[in-house]
């Protein structure tokens, strides 16, 4: 299972705020039925990476269907093989040992 953060930034709007764009790719995340988190400067999903990647896919064009000129996106994968890896329980390791 993979666990993947991503930000799509449009670039090239009338507006210098971008939530109504973060909203339809994560619209578009939401009716996917995988497992997300929203922050401040990203969106946390996890599951199998393919599945993931097909996803993103989607939402890194949504803004063009709104009239955005450019799309930059940003993704970081961690790819964890040997367990199942969950988002939730690599904060826990960390709050254990703070």
């Amino acid at each position: 299972m993979a666990i993947v953060e991503v930000s799509v930034v449009p670039i090239g709007t009338a507006k210098t705020s971008v939530s109504e764009y973060v909203a339809g790719a994560v619209t578009i995340l939401k009716d996917s039925g995988m497992k997300y988190k929203l922050t401040p400067m990203g969106t946390i999903i996890e599951g199998e990476l393919k599945d993931v990647l097909a996803v993103i896919e989607k939402m890194h064009e949504s803004p063009f269907q709104k009239n955005a000129e450019r799309v930059y996106t940003t993704i970081k994968i961690d790819d964890r093989r040997d367990i199942k890896a969950e988002m939730d329980n690599k904060v826990m390791s960390v709050m254990e040992k703070l």
